[in-house]
């Protein structure tokens, strides 16, 4: 790590540690190893399908390809990073903040003879180590999320890209700023269960990118090819919630892992209410 951690980042670390048989359990896929919330249309079908085909639509609305060297910025267990290898061809770098995430990422990338094709650090992708112009893609799958000043992202995203890069982005957006009360609650009754601090609206990230230097940007709702996903994780933790109160009682579950619980409930009932919407940010660096 190129710097200390602060309080905000460590309680991330611990989200995904205490939440990673969560994951494993009720939600990965250990093919392509996603815990994104993939994208359904016509042909695709299953969960299994839908969370490859998030990647495809990423990659395709940036034309990535061969010749290109992704940053997967907050790479998790490195699914997006070792499709984007297998299927485009392309050289990865993966980053997250979560130790346990490179090991398990680095282990699936050998397994599949991509180790001299993708690789994995621990660190901050507001303040990587990475020279100047050092990519041809930034690659953020639910990850920005996470980030306390979106700005800060897009300002090391333009600086490590190369002249004419391109910037693609998956994301949780805010419907407006601010909501309601209720509104505001039930929103942060959702995120800081996921440990994240606050979601920015479409206006603050096409200023941010704006302010940041990049061109030709683009923030597009996908919520209808999501909905199936965001529906299927309301259903399971709904079916579990009482199961769950009872693990947490007896100590088998910790307030991390049902904050995640809840987190999941409220994640689905506050996109009921419009407060926020599932989107695709791209733009250019100038070039």
């Amino acid at each position: 790590m190129s710097h200390v951690l602060d309080a905000y980042q460590q309680s991330i670390i611990k989200y995904y540690d205490e939440t990673r048989l969560d994951y494993r359990v009720l939600w990965l896929n250990r093919k392509n190893r996603a815990v994104h919330f993939g994208y359904y249309e016509d042909g695709i079908v299953s969960h299994a399908q839908a969370l490859e085909n998030l990647n495809r639509v990423l990659a395709d609305t940036v034309g990535i390809d061969g010749r290109d060297h992704v940053l997967d910025a907050g790479c998790g267990q490195g699914g997006s990073s070792v499709w984007l290898s297998e299927n485009r061809g392309c050289k990865v770098d993966g980053i997250t903040l979560v130790p346990h995430q490179v090991v398990i990422a680095s282990r699936e990338a050998t397994k599949r003879g991509l180790d001299k094709q993708v690789a994995f650090t621990v660190g901050d992708y507001c303040r990587t180590s990475f020279p100047d112009n050092s990519f041809s893609v930034v690659w953020a799958c639910e990850s920005l999320c996470h980030t306390r000043k979106k700005i800060e992202f897009y300002n090391e995203a333009l600086r490590v890209l190369k002249p004419g890069g391109r910037l693609i982005i998956a994301e949780y957006i805010r419907d407006r700023r601010p909501l309601q009360p209720d509104g505001e609650h039930l929103l942060a009754q959702w995120l800081n269960k996921w440990s994240i601090q606050d979601i920015d609206t479409r206006e603050e990230h096409l200023e941010h990118m704006k302010l940041s230097g990049f061109i030709n940007t683009s923030v597009r709702d996908i919520t209808p090819n999501v909905v199936p996903s965001l529906r299927r994780l309301y259903k399971i933790s709904e079916k579990l919630l009482t199961l769950g109160k009872v693990l947490q009682m007896v100590g088998l579950r910790n307030k991390v892992n049902h904050g995640n619980h809840v987190g999941s409930i409220n994640h689905y009932l506050a996109l009921e209410q419009g407060l926020w919407f599932y989107g695709i940010i791209s733009a250019q660096k100038p070039g």
